[in-house]
């Protein structure tokens, strides 16, 4: 058997965290129209999916942040930085949308944030697949 390192460790924290956090958004969206037939199970689900989401977001941001020290960046050609650069962008997006989606006082920006959320992070994790795999 290999013997893991530091950077599998790394990536297996990101990815665990991004599956917390990219599939429970879509996990509980799923959910929803069953759950909003019984009185306030709906608001419920969506504070317990909170209690382990954002720290899934934060595990991902000081994973995120390690991937940079460990790439180091600055030796990567300009389009790595670029996609870098963007997925960052991305990835604030999207915990600024999920945030606004948790305070959002209509349906609409509810809505709005919940869909900007989900957007955004599938494209964070886009880009972190094409940053690892692509050239």
């Amino acid at each position: 058997m290999m013997s893991p390192t530091a950077a599998t460790i790394r990536l297996t924290l990101h990815v665990l965290a991004a599956t917390i956090w990219v599939g429970g958004q879509f996990t509980l969206a799923g959910l929803l129209p069953v759950l909003r037939k019984y009185e306030g199970s709906a608001k419920l689900a969506a504070r317990a999916f909170n209690s382990i989401a954002w720290p899934a977001f934060g595990v991902l941001v000081v994973t995120g942040m390690w991937n940079l020290v460990a790439v180091d960046v600055t030796a990567q050609s300009n389009r790595y930085q670029v996609t870098v650069f963007i997925k960052i962008a991305v990835a604030i997006a999207a915990g600024a949308a999920a945030a606004a989606h948790i305070a959002a006082r209509s349906k609409l920006a509810l809505a709005l944030g919940g869909a900007i959320g989900a957007i955004a992070s599938v494209a964070a994790v886009f880009l972190g697949v094409l940053l690892h795999t692509g050239s």
